[in-house]
């Protein structure tokens, strides 16, 4: 059975991740960051006030909300629980190890489009969201899929059926990306440093998910906005220690990831240009699992937030990307770059480096300036990302669930995903890895069709923000494509 599904799975990925999706993931990034005239970069100092800046000085955005709601603090730290996980230890490391060097570059580059691509997800995400039964917001691809793309002319039916597929995907996803690959990570990378029983790992993890996730958005929010700033800041940490004590190496690090970026030798590829197409298919896809920009994933969170601004949230979105890959998986790079495990003029595994798996890369640059407490290190700071991405992803998955069968079904779904924990425990960890990589890729598709088609609406939207906002300019606000949710949201707006 097990080889069945992994044959199976090897055909769909390559299909998934093939060029063609690589350069249609690209070409979104791009066509967004244009359209947008470049505001990850123009306003830069805008969007930063906004975010990480305005966590200082507003209250409101980490104020916790009485309704169904949730802080924009908190949908940002739900946000980054799921996306910051073992994509930025173990998945990095992977890139690095199979692309060589030079699949950073790549990965900075979709990175840079990404925040783009993210922004926008949210501003549609905000604009078509509404409220349901319980008068909780519910928004994400599955409903711009379905109210935006189908309230084209002749795409009705187009866009249910991507938002469903995309529903579906997200659902298979959330087993994947969101639980197995996450929890077989931390199980073995515990396993290892601790000598801890894989069952028993597994079981201790079962009930920590379910204390969390069985309790609906509000508890998970709750829970990540603890646990993120504190693992992110704790990690980074540990990584620059690293950095400065082999500061001399930095400039020869830098110069591995440019020429191994652009250099046909590179990689460890067999042929000519094969090198360079395999650091970027590597770089790009190890960027979006660590990002998931362009997956449509991250908006179901983004819109539960209490925020009335579209492009208010798409600039969470920005930040978002910008500290999960440009920050964390730069640090952690640059740290494993600098460690001596990989041979900086082949951009190929040194011997010590080529005796470990993959997995291990980081735990073992760890262990080279800490010792053994560097491996725990590690560990522990896996278990907490990962354990952050499974309460992340339950939600999304929960989202998923509920678009395809109503709100009762949640429950169900959310019992079913803890069962997934155990048996996330005991799979092989390369098969966990290549599910997730191949659910990614089904989800992307749809996703992007998606923003692609609504590109002029964020544009537009984008705009109006400008004008009122930073030029002073009256017109009125862009809060909903919903009239009666627009009215709603206009009252007391500032």
């Amino acid at each position: 059975m097990i080889d069945v599904i992994t044959n199976v799975n090897s055909f769909i990925n390559g299909l998934v991740w093939g060029w063609p999706a690589l350069v249609l993931l690209a070409f979104v990034g791009v066509l967004m960051t244009c359209m947008t005239r470049f505001f990850q970069l123009g306003h830069f100092g805008h969007w930063m006030k906004n975010t990480i800046g305005a966590i200082f000085g507003d209250r409101s955005i980490t104020k916790h909300t009485e309704d169904k709601s949730i802080s924009q603090f908190q949908s940002l730290c739900t946000a980054l629980a799921a996306t910051v996980g073992t994509g930025n230890i173990v998945g990095v490391a992977s890139a690095i190890a199979v692309g060589g060097p030079g699949a950073v570059f790549w990965m900075w580059l979709i990175a840079f489009f990404g925040m783009m691509t993210n922004y926008s997800e949210n501003v549609l995400g905000i604009l078509y969201r509404h409220k349901n039964e319980k008068g909780e917001w519910c928004g994400g691809a599955m409903y711009y899929l379905r109210d935006g793309l189908g309230s084209r002319k002749g795409c009705a039916a187009i866009g249910k059926v991507l938002a469903v597929l995309f529903s579906c995907f997200c659902l298979l996803a959330s087993f994947g990306i969101g639980n197995m690959s996450q929890v077989n990570s931390m199980v073995s990378n515990v396993n290892t440093a601790f000598g801890i029983p894989k069952l028993a790992v597994g079981i201790f993890l079962v009930i920590a998910v379910a204390l969390v996730i069985l309790g609906g958005i509000k508890v998970i929010a709750s829970v990540t906005e603890k646990i993120v700033p504190f693992m992110v800041i704790v990690y980074l940490v540990g990584t620059l220690v690293i950095i400065f004590l082999h500061i001399g190496t930095i400039p020869a690090v830098f110069a591995s990831i440019f020429r191994g970026a652009f250099s046909v030798k590179s990689a460890a590829a067999g042929g000519m240009g094969a090198g360079i197409a395999l650091a970027i298919q590597q770089g790009m896809k190890r960027g979006v699992f660590s990002n998931e920009a362009g997956l449509g994933s991250s908006v179901m969170v983004h819109s539960s937030s209490n925020v009335k601004e579209p492009v208010r949230q798409g600039m969470w979105g920005i930040f978002e990307v910008f500290a999960d890959t440009i920050i964390v998986c730069t640090l952690t790079a640059l740290s494993l770059l600098s460690s001596g495990l990989i041979d900086l003029q082949t951009g190929q595994l040194t011997e010590a480096g080529a005796a470990i798996d993959s997995n291990s890369l980081m735990s073992q640059a760890f262990s080279q300036t800490f010792g053994k407490p560097g491996a725990w290190f590690v560990a522990i700071a896996i278990l907490l990302f990962a354990y952050s991405t499974v309460l992340g992803w339950s939600h999304y998955g929960s989202t998923a669930c509920e678009y395809l069968f109503k709100t009762k079904s949640v429950m169900v779904y959310r019992v079913i995903f803890v069962v997934i924990v155990l048996a996330g425990s005991l799979m092989k960890a390369q098969l966990a890895w290549d599910i997730s990589d191949t659910f990614n890729g089904l989800m992307m598709i749809p996703n992007l069709i998606g923003v692609l088609v609504l590109s002029p609406l964020v544009m537009k939207c984008t705009k109006n923000y400008v004008n009122r906002v930073i030029h002073g300019q009256k017109e009125r606000p862009m809060l909903s494509m919903f009239p009666e949710i627009q009215a709603e949201q206009e009252k007391g707006l500032d």
